[in-house]
């Protein structure tokens, strides 16, 4: 999988060695709220990331570095099924308010435009104003669609 740059992010490949740092970034139980479950144990985390890694080749998941502080502040996460892409992002608590979540995304969608993916989707809850932000940000449109309480949002290249 390919490193994806942004001017303050590196987007790396999920590594299982990663779930020590994002145990701490994904424990605030206030970013489940839109999410679902609760923070993963180290553990958890680590067997979840294993699967991931070992998952079908259409699963990409990336960990967000934020260059400045050189530390994992969240995850964006692409599921390329033929020529749609699914996307999600999930930025840390203490890191959320300051574009990261916007400026990863719309690296991820740049990266999945030269995939030649013509159809990107997000599925958003509808009380998640910050999240359909970033969907906006990155180019995606609401519609008319829903799919288990969560409006999706879609572009097509």
């Amino acid at each position: 999988m390919d490193i994806i740059e942004a001017p303050r992010l590196v987007l790396l490949p999920l590594a299982v060695e990663h779930a020590d740092e994002m145990a701490v970034v994904l424990s605030d139980p206030a970013l489940h709220t839109f999410i679902g479950g609760t923070p993963a144990t180290v553990y958890e985390l680590r067997n979840r990331y294993e699967r991931l890694v070992a998952g079908p080749p259409g699963w990409r998941n990336w960990v967000i570095r934020l260059r400045e502080d050189d530390c994992l502040v969240g995850y964006v996460q692409a599921t390329i099924d033929g020529r749609s892409a699914e996307i999600a992002w999930v930025i840390g608590t203490p890191w959320q308010g300051r574009g990261l979540a916007s400026e990863a995304a719309k690296a991820l969608v740049g990266w999945i435009v030269d995939q030649e993916i013509d159809t990107i989707v997000a599925h958003i809850h509808p009380d998640h104003a910050a999240s359909a932000a970033v969907a906006a940000s990155a180019g995606l449109h609401p519609t008319d669609q829903w799919q288990a309480g969560e409006m999706r949002w879609e572009t097509r290249i």
